[in-house]
């Protein structure tokens, strides 16, 4: 009778797709027939293996969906090469609290200065926090919605724009934007306005946005929303891969002078 009581519930958790449960229900009913625990704290340990898989589970398929570089963290960043930038302003932000304000995080500085690795480490940190995030750059975005304008498939794009709670877009300036892209890129972000998070990287200085767009009025309009309720991060150190590069000639030096270092 027993065994088939048993098989009978192996059955059940496996229509409910309760796996974990599945597989760690003989070992909990061991550990239940030699310990003897509550009723209730045999159920709540036996269904706390099924939350944690369910939430691994999500946190897969959210880190997925966002499309991130490689996984960074707050301590890889080395705040001492970039003198200029606040660490407590940065550690704040890494509170995510301007995420439940919906606001905005603009990051300036030149190539290499550590922009795409910050709005990464804030966008995995939002991820594992439980918010739906997606990273794109600029470029993409714009092809992206191009694209969806001539297959007529343009509500459906401007809607997954704006579903996630965070939308990291990379490397604005990069390359111009100009006429229907500029167009395109506005409404993305008056779409997210005061709706969702806009975490954007940039290697132009705001006040020469009308250069990027190729219109001032719609760089004015794009900057109206997204500075309303944001913060600004100038980061203005050395380069990452430049400072690399010096660093390996310099080791290299005495070996290609015979020791002379000149």
């Amino acid at each position: 009778m027993a065994e088939t009581i048993y098989q009978q519930l192996r059955a059940h958790v496996h229509e409910l797709r309760l796996s974990a449960v599945a597989e760690q229900l003989a070992p909990a009913l061991e550990h239940a027939e030699r310990d003897k625990p509550s009723y209730t704290q045999f159920l709540h340990d036996l269904l706390a293996h099924e939350v944690i898989a369910v939430e691994q589970r999500r946190l897969q398929g959210r880190l997925r969906f966002a499309k991130l570089p490689a996984r960074r963290t707050l301590d890889q960043f080395d705040f001492s090469a970039q003198p200029s930038l606040d660490r407590r302003l940065v550690e704040d932000l890494a509170t995510l609290r301007f995420l439940e304000d919906k606001a905005n995080l603009l990051l300036i500085g030149p190539p290499g200065v550590g922009k795409t690795m910050l709005a990464t480490i804030l966008g995995h940190r939002a991820i594992e926090a439980g918010y739906r995030v997606y990273y794109t750059t600029a470029a993409e975005l714009v092809a992206r919605t191009a694209k969806a304008a001539i297959e007529g498939r343009w509500a459906n794009t401007m809607r997954f724009w704006n579903g996630p709670q965070l939308l990291i877009v990379d490397e604005l300036g990069y390359l111009p934007l100009a006429d229907e892209a500029a167009s395109h890129f506005f409404q993305v972000v008056s779409r997210r306005y005061e709706h969702g998070s806009i975490v954007l990287t940039t290697n132009r200085h705001i006040v020469d946005w009308g250069h990027v767009f190729h219109d001032t009025t719609v760089a004015a309009a794009i900057l109206d929303r997204l500075l309303h309720h944001a913060t600004v991060l100038q980061i203005d150190g050395d380069s990452y891969r430049m400072r690399a590069h010096r660093d390996a000639i310099a080791s290299l030096r005495p070996a290609i002078t015979g020791g002379e270092i000149s």
